[in-house]
């Protein structure tokens, strides 16, 4: 089926014309002929690089409304509004934040790209553009498998069903076990597909040898005898796998179980770069624009690439062989300049050390890098200026990275009290970044293992389906929160109405004989208990000023109690300073853990002595010590912060990542507002509040 004979309008065809999309995909076609240009809500579950993007903008290009494309990630996020804004004629909006805002602006775009968390904000403040959609698509649906995200996905999307009936769903997700339910609880037409653009092979390696799905086999030239003792043969293994891949002209992901060994990996990987491998094989600043613009983004068949893949990729081959020289002064160049923009956003160890291994073509990513540090690594690697990443399994979960070869270093993780395997849709989801379409006849995927795990590699990941999707809905935790937000929204007034709302969820359609009653009366007391909610003379439910201000704060009735709790005691106490109010607020399930590692646990122990006087918590009354001791450890970074340390300073001293002060500054903003709104609500003065947060 060719674009043209889409109803999209003319500028639009020419758009994607101009990107060298004239067919679509099977999975594409399978969607259009299931309605998705009529209004048909539609579930795709289709392997990554199959075009899922160019799905979602038919549906929004001919929807009968503005489109809201809802993402689980920022960046991704970000990615897509960039990619959606290219579209002409089109206004294209973008929130992720501002949880207590109703984003009224938003409704004057044709297209809003959006969390489900800021999504789910905005009906909880009374927005009035949530209803306003024509289609609303859903990436990663998936997730609602996920335990923190996942209620959150579920319950917004059951909310805008019930605010705009006859909206078009759309649900883009991975291969998963069990899309059919999914479907069936959206009433979408399912298009379930295998279909990739590149030929994808995965494998196990082990003791020098690669076996492949396919039968085939590759031997590898590590020789275990001329390594010393002392010598991590896994990594060993690793690093020849991406040598291999980057002699033969393409670029690899590696996969490993921490930041820690991502860094270290990328080092050793950069120690290893050789001017005929990593550093040869780049494209010029022509082919690098062509290709952040690829297929592999926005999906389609390119007319420039109807000829077969071996024989662009042979192109592309002797383009390099003649020009070598040129494309190594060129990347080296471009690795430099972005070596250099790294290094411009902070001083840190951290991003000097991904500097120095972008200037020798390898990156590394994890969680503790900054949002800007992330973003120009992955602008590198699509722009094939970086030959390989080093990075931990979010990125998998993450933005557009296809590489020819992925290599999947460790299968398990450490989860707080074990080692774990990893799920299989994880797993699959790295395997799945194997391929770019139009650059390389093949994608490859390895998982490193050794003769006495191979055997338990194949059966466990290569011969197994991926989980099937499972609500977590059904948790005191999360409907607690849900709860709340159902009655100040005014959507229920009693329980039985709150069973009604929530009958529209993933869980109850997954599970019809399954009873939420019993929890839904028990998290009703407890909201009772709180003070979020009463029971009128006529039983009937309604959320307190509290209880609305924090559902409008979206925060956790948990976090809104502990906050409140803490503004009780500085009516108390003499002289509560900035530190008070930065202690009650990191002192909160929704402030992210801060690690106390042994070396500095006396040292804080002693500074939260010296400071007793300004917390709101005594040393000897808390049952989680520990946790509120990294409450304070929180707390003393951010003070310090806001009092003017610089972020080398504080990453030094504090042993945490560029990326995690960033984040618990973001989080400290948000939880000092709400705490702000509740001291408001509670009619009482306390300045540090907004001081400190201004100074953040």
């Amino acid at each position: 089926m060719r674009i043209r004979e889409l109803p999209l309008a003319e500028p639009i065809v020419t758009h994607f014309e101009s990107a060298g999309i004239d067919d679509l995909y099977p999975p594409q076609t399978a969607t259009v002929e299931a309605g998705i240009c009529a209004g048909t809500n539609v579930m795709a579950a289709i392997p990554t690089a199959s075009g899922k993007t160019l799905i979602a903008q038919l549906a929004m290009l001919t929807a009968d409304g503005p489109g809201l494309y809802i993402v689980p990630l920022r960046a991704l996020a970000a990615e897509k509004y960039d990619t959606f804004r290219e579209l002409p004629g089109l206004d294209v909006g973008i929130s992720t934040g501002d949880y207590d805002s109703t984003a009224a602006e938003l409704a004057a775009y044709d297209i809003v790209v959006a969390t489900s968390e800021k999504v789910d904000s905005a009906i909880r403040n009374g927005a009035d553009w949530v209803d306003q959609f024509g289609c609303v698509v859903v990436d990663e649906i998936h997730l609602l498998g996920e335990t923190n995200r996942g209620p959150t996905l579920e319950v917004t999307l059951a909310n805008l069903r019930r605010l705009t009936p006859g909206v078009q769903l759309v649900a883009l997700s991975a291969t998963v076990d069990n899309p059919e339910e999914i479907a069936d609880w959206l009433d979408a037409t399912l298009v379930e597909s295998t279909w990739r653009p590149v030929d994808l092979r995965t494998g196990v390696y082990a003791d020098g040898v690669i076996e492949y799905d396919d039968g085939t086999t590759e031997q590898v030239a590590v020789v275990d005898d001329e390594l010393p003792a002392s010598a991590d043969r896994e990594t060993e293994a690793t690093v020849e796998l991406v040598d291999g891949a980057a002699d033969a002209g393409g670029q690899c992901l590696c996969f490993v179980r921490s930041r820690r060994e991502a860094e270290s990996m990328a080092d050793r990987l950069a120690r290893e770069t050789r001017e005929a491998g990593f550093a040869g094989d780049v494209a010029d600043d022509a082919d690098a624009e062509v290709d952040s613009k690829s297929d592999a983004e926005v999906g389609g068949e390119s007319k420039a690439n109807t000829d077969s893949e071996s024989d662009a990729d042979t192109d592309m081959g002797a383009t390099a062989d003649s020009n070598g020289a040129d494309d190594a002064d060129n990347s080296q160049t471009r690795r430099t300049r972005i070596a250099d923009e790294i290094e411009a956003l902070d001083g840190t160890l951290t991003g000097r050390r991904l500097a120095d291994c972008v200037r020798r073509g390898v990156g590394f990513h994890h969680a503790g890098l900054r949002s800007g540090h992330r973003a120009l690594v992955e602008t590198a690697f699509r722009n094939r200026t970086l030959s390989v990443i080093a990075a931990t399994p979010t990125l998998a979960a993450g933005v557009n990275v296809p590489a020819r070869r992925v290599v999947v270093r460790d299968q398990q993780r450490y989860t707080g009290s074990a080692m774990e395997w990893l799920p299989v849709l994880e797993i699959h989801q790295m395997c799945g970044r194997a391929g770019r379409p139009h650059l390389d006849p093949y994608g490859e995927a390895v998982l490193v293992g050794d003769e006495t795990t191979k055997d338990a590699l194949k059966e466990r990941y290569l011969g197994a389906d991926p989980e099937a999707v499972e609500s977590k809905l059904a948790s005191e935790a999360a409907l607690r929160t849900h709860a709340l937000s159902i009655i100040a929204t005014g959507f229920a007034d009693t329980e039985q109405g709150i069973l009604d709302v929530l009958s529209a969820t993933f869980y109850a359609h997954q599970t019809p004989s399954g009873d939420l009653s019993g929890i839904v009366s028990s998290v009703v007391v407890d909201l009772v208990e709180m003070g979020m909610i009463v029971r009128a003379p006529d039983s009937t439910l309604q959320a307190t000023d509290r209880g609305s201000t924090v559902s409008k704060q979206y925060i956790t009735p948990e976090t809104g109690i502990r906050i409140v709790k803490g503004l009780e005691r500085v009516d108390e106490m003499a002289a509560p300073t900035a530190l008070t109010a930065l202690e009650i607020i990191c002192d909160t399930p929704d402030m992210y853990d801060t690690y106390l590692g042994n070396r500095e646990r006396a040292a804080m122990y002693e500074y939260a002595r010296r400071h007793a006087d300004e917390f709101t918590t005594k040393m000897g009354e808390t049952e989680e010590f520990e946790r509120w001791l990294e409450a304070v450890k929180t707390a003393r970074i951010l003070l310090e912060w806001s009092d003017g340390a610089t972020i080398e300073q504080l990453v030094e001293q504090y042993r945490l990542g560029p990326g995690d002060l960033d984040s618990r500054v973001e989080r400290a903003e948000w939880l000092l507002g709400a705490a702000d709104a509740l001291a408001d609500e509670r009619g009482m003065r306390f300045d540090a509040i907004r001081q400190v947060r201004e100074k953040l």
